[in-house]
């Protein structure tokens, strides 16, 4: 009977041996499913083994226990299970606190999750427990880059001045997750919105953020229109997939997903604690089991989702054709406005969010979903197309003027390309008339921003025209004021300074300096305060060059 006992427990062992040597091997070949299903056959035998009062403990075995948690964490991470990876790494830590690989491998997932401070503690205790292991140059890598991250993500501090002197080529500069001073409240524009806790200047940061997912692809130009439409097709189903991924692998991914809207019943919404979307808080989503139906989904993927297109990727080096899909969280919360408040750009996965002109305490954050810079009737038929009507302050102005019959003669004027110098000298003449006074100019000003433009940088034009409009200056102050920075206002003065000599150089006169430094406080509600005051003025050299 001893002897029958002994031979079982042999075969079993060689059975385990087989199925731990086999499970590495498909680790080594990186074929992360086929390792998962065999690590978890070894791990549930030598449960079995273990649990068995029978059978003498073994110290072996637990640490054999120990690793193929460990290894079968790292396949989890390479399929993107981040949830049950963290939970492997765990298991394999309540058997060797201290066990190098898997403090690593927790370490480098929850760094990816963008849990800076629980990554670094991995990290140190990894160090303090393997000082002169050979893997210490990656560690301290690893302890440097929580370190940086996490101060980035508590300061915003972010600097991307090497990266910008540089024409945004190389390594993109490295991000972490940061809120601002905003938090989440029920909007007067739309269900619920992002607001300002405190006075805001133009320039600051307010959001930095990592993308669920995104898919990005060069469309192809074609004089066949279904060509084109099946490309974003491919793109969209891609991007679908991805989110669904996500979601399914990442409970937290999954919970703050199904807090946004899908479009309906916006105002029984509940208002979401800015909180919940800080990665290194702890939260319980074991209530986020549910599955998100593949109806609600796509309607919240509709709804929220942001095209990633040349306009607003200035930062991405991408060129014309370069189109992308993405969602961002909480950058989702943020509603339209004609006159918004902020601006976003994109850096490799993250969505950059910082404010255009000065935002007041208790004032709503707002970005345009379209291009603001055309009059009302091209603004309604964009906003038709996006599935809403816009209500803004500067939209119920212009319903206002729109009836007057000068402004139809205006608009017709601005479709049919008049002469752009009468069509300033009208317009101005008119918003007199009118009693137009303050921020107000500024909204029809942008309107018509088309035609200031080309009546500023032709010289011509201005030698005729000069004098009986109000200087580029005005203008761009009130434009700013209105709607906020944008490059091409920021172009239109860059050009007038390249044709005055100005731009703060050697021999360029006080004016000069005068005018760079306000093409720089321009500079900085247009791409943010992320940069060093050279690499604002490279910046705008490239500006001038009309290189960007």
């Amino acid at each position: 009977m001893k002897e029958a006992e002994q031979q079982s427990n042999t075969e079993e062992d060689e059975k385990m041996q087989h199925l731990r040597l086999k499970a590495n091997e498909f680790l080594l070949r990186e074929e992360w499913e086929q390792s998962i299903q065999t690590y978890s056959h070894f791990i549930s035998l030598c449960q079995t083994r273990i649990s068995n009062p029978q059978i003498r403990p073994d110290p072996k075995l637990q640490k054999s226990l120990c690793l193929a948690f460990s290894n079968r964490a790292e396949a989890r991470s390479k399929t993107r299970d981040f949830d049950r990876a963290l939970q492997d790494c765990d298991e394999a830590l309540q058997i060797e606190n201290t066990h190098f690989k898997t403090l690593m491998c927790k370490g480098k997932i929850l760094l990816g999750l963008d849990r800076y401070g629980m990554a670094l503690n991995c990290f140190k205790i990894a160090d303090l427990g393997h000082p002169s292991n050979a893997d210490s140059e990656t560690l301290n890598g690893y302890l440097e880059k929580c370190k940086k991250l996490e101060f980035l993500s508590r300061s915003g501090g972010f600097d991307f001045s090497n990266w910008i002197s540089n024409g945004f080529k190389g390594k993109f500069p490295e991000l972490a997750e940061y809120i601002g001073a905003v938090e989440i409240k029920k909007s007067e524009i739309s269900g619920r919105g992002l607001v300002a806790t405190k006075n805001i200047d133009a320039g600051s940061l307010l959001l930095v953020t990592k993308a669920i997912a995104t898919e990005r692809g060069i469309l192809p130009e074609s004089k066949m229109e279904n060509v084109g439409e099946n490309a974003q097709m491919v793109m969209w189903k891609n991007f679908v997939d991805k989110v669904v991924e996500s979601t399914s692998n990442c409970k937290r991914t999954h919970c703050l997903l199904s807090k946004l809207s899908a479009g309906e019943n916006e105002e029984a919404l509940e208002v979401p604690d800015i909180s919940t979307f800080r990665p290194e808080l702890e939260q319980d989503y074991s209530f986020s089991n549910e599955k998100i139906e593949m109806g609600v989904m796509l309607s919240i993927l509709d709804v929220n989702s942001l095209v990633e297109e040349t306009f607003s990727s200035k930062f991405s080096g991408k060129n014309d054709d370069h189109h992308g899909v993405g969602i961002w969280v909480l950058a989702s919360f943020i509603n339209h406005s004609c006159n918004p408040n902020v601006k976003r750009f994109h850096i490799g996965d993250h969505v950059v969010v910082h404010a255009s002109r000065d935002i007041k305490e208790g004032e709503e954050i707002t970005m345009g979903y379209f291009d603001v810079f055309f009059p009302l009737k091209n603004r309604k038929e964009m906003a038709k197309n996006w599935g809403f009507d816009c209500h803004c302050k500067r939209c119920k102005f212009e319903d206002v003027i729109s009836v007057k019959q000068e402004m139809g003669e205006i608009e017709m004027g601005y479709e049919r390309g008049v002469d752009v110098g009468s069509m300033v000298y009208k317009l101005e003449e008119s918003m007199r008339r009118w009693m137009v006074r303050g921020r107000m100019k500024g909204y029809l000003r942008a309107s018509f921003w088309k035609v200031y433009s080309e009546l500023f940088v032709s010289e011509k034009l201005m030698m005729k025209w000069g004098r009986k409009v109000p200087t580029m200056e005005i203008v761009v102050e009130s434009v700013v004021e209105a709607v906020g920075g944008d490059e091409r206002v920021l172009r239109v003065v860059v050009e007038g300074m390249k044709r005055n000599g100005g731009g703060g150089g050697g021999g360029g006169g006080g004016g000069g300096v005068v005018e760079m430094e306000k093409a720089m406080k321009l500079g900085r509600g247009v791409y943010g305060k992320v940069m060093k005051k050279q690499a604002m003025r490279n910046l705008l050299s490239l500006t001038k060059l009309g290189m960007i």
